[in-house]
């Protein structure tokens, strides 16, 4: 197993103490080169998935955070699912006062999905 797979392998979410709690500010993170399996067919999806937050106690630590998404790269896997598994997970880890995640499928078959979930309640 090479360093990078066994580094995907053994990834857990890193969490840090928000070096500004007292102050609402909106960390936007970007993942460009996502990709996971069709559960169907097994061909590759490719995504870009977005991340926005505002922190309360707690940040993520972006290599760990990185790692963490590619290791979806071999798992059978829908763009729903996806997109509420990264919600979910780093809602649970973070208790962020909001949080959205975007996950924005490039087209195949010439269907385009984008996939949103977000704690806003005016959506």
């Amino acid at each position: 197993m090479k360093y990078g797979e066994k580094a995907v392998s053994e990834v857990k979410l890193e969490i840090w103490p928000n070096p500004s709690p007292e102050r609402d500010y909106e960390i936007n993170i970007s993942f460009p080169e996502f990709t996971c399996l069709c559960p169907r067919s097994g061909y590759p999806d490719f995504a870009v998935i977005k991340i926005t937050y505002i922190p309360a106690k707690k940040i993520v630590e972006l290599k760990a955070l990185k790692l963490y998404l590619n290791s979806f790269r071999d798992k059978y896997i829908s763009h729903e699912e996806i997109a509420n598994l990264i919600f979910g997970e780093l809602q649970k880890v973070l208790k962020p006062r909001s949080l959205e995640v975007i996950g924005d499928f490039n087209p195949r078959g010439n269907v385009k999905t984008v996939v949103t979930v977000s704690s806003k309640k005016n959506r």
